[in-house]
């Protein structure tokens, strides 16, 4: 018993010295290996980037985009911009067009564009539809008008991020071979 317990103790002590002597080695070759790091040097980050680009946008639509080089959005913005503006106008114009008769109406006069047309109930609910309209499209501009600086604010804070190709989100179809079914899924990969 004596014997045995005197053995495994031995076999410890070897055990240690082993993994002792193999820290040693490691700690060598740590001071002899060399690691070459890829270190890409990117612009210093603009705090005020975001900012600057909101407030050009706020100034004039579209401005924001091209100050963050996304030059493709200019159109986009613009022609939303115009649509909502000429809509406006459109149903301004009619608006005006349908309460200018039914002033006329009320007045007594009888040569308004409408009067052989529309009855008077009738230019009552013209001018409802159109106000509404006007004032829908009023909103919607003005939606667009915030969006476009939301737009250049949060493409400016994005830009600011390092994105590469170590991280990709790829979309993948899979056809299992025991019941001919398919499956869509996404890839999320990381490369270290």
């Amino acid at each position: 018993m004596l014997n045995k317990i005197l053995i495994v103790n031995g076999l410890c002590f070897l055990f240690c010295l082993s993994i002792y002597g193999q820290d040693n080695e490691k700690e060598k070759t740590r001071d002899t290996l060399t690691v070459e790091s890829i270190t890409e040097i990117t612009e210093p980050i603009n705090p005020l980037s975001p900012a600057k680009a909101a407030f050009y946008s706020a100034v004039l639509p579209g401005l924001g985009q091209a100050y963050n080089k996304k030059y493709w959005k200019i159109p986009i913005v613009l022609g939303a911009l115009g649509t909502g503006i000429y809509f406006y106008t459109s149903n301004n114009k009619e608006y005006k067009r349908y309460r200018d008769a039914y002033k006329s109406r009320l007045a007594g006069f009888e040569d308004d564009e409408f009067y052989n047309r529309v009855t008077l109930d009738g230019l009552i609910r013209a001018q409802k539809f159109y106000r509404k309209n006007k004032e829908i499209s009023l909103l919607v501009t003005m939606g667009l008008y915030a969006l476009n600086i939301i737009d250049a604010n949060v493409d400016a804070h994005l830009l600011q991020y390092n994105v590469n190709d170590k991280l990709t989100l790829s979309p993948h179809f899979k056809m299992h071979e025991i019941d001919t079914k398919s499956d869509v899924g996404l890839t999320l990969n990381f490369k270290f």
